[in-house]
């Protein structure tokens, strides 16, 4: 080994970072040295404020009412499944469930279950497991020859 062969091991020397260089850098500005007055100081709440002008969220009008406890169902109707049927996407055979249904694409997310629906018509008799179904629902399944199951206290609904 010489003199001029001798360097430093990788990772031993590491440049000094370079402050107050423009936002580009990532440390401009502050420097990353934080904020001074208000805004460094603990409990400040200056979001929203338009410095003593009526913000914005207190001029515009409060309307309606949100439930959060709202149910929300993944909706099919029974014509969809008959064209799924007919397509050769599900078998009319066997027990539709959710999964059978979301695997067949008919549903996306179901969210809290899924809901039958009257729209369209059926001919093939099948039995559906669901979260919810619609009285007009029931009836044409029931009149292809079919079979709704709801879980248990659930009954059809108006939809």
């Amino acid at each position: 080994m010489k003199l001029n062969e001798l360097s430093d091991n990788d990772g031993a020397r590491k440049l000094r970072t370079r402050v107050g260089r423009g936002i580009g850098s990532g440390k401009g500005k502050t420097s990353a040295k934080g904020q001074k007055g208000q805004k460094s100081r603990s409990g400040v709440a200056i979001k929203g404020f338009e410095g003593g002008q009526m913000p914005l969220y207190r001029r515009l009008p409060k309307r309606g009412f949100k439930n959060i406890f709202r149910r929300a169902y993944a909706e099919i109707n029974v014509g969809r499944l008959q064209k799924a049927i007919d397509a050769g996407k599900i078998d009319a055979g066997q027990t539709l469930t959710t999964v059978e249904l979301r695997a067949a694409g008919l549903i996306g997310h179901p969210r809290d279950g899924v809901r039958l629906l009257a729209q369209g018509d059926l001919t093939s008799a099948i039995t559906i497991e669901v979260a919810g179904a619609s009285k007009k629902a029931v009836e044409l399944v029931e009149k292809a020859g079919g079979k709704v199951i709801l879980p248990v206290g659930a009954t059809a609904e108006d939809a």
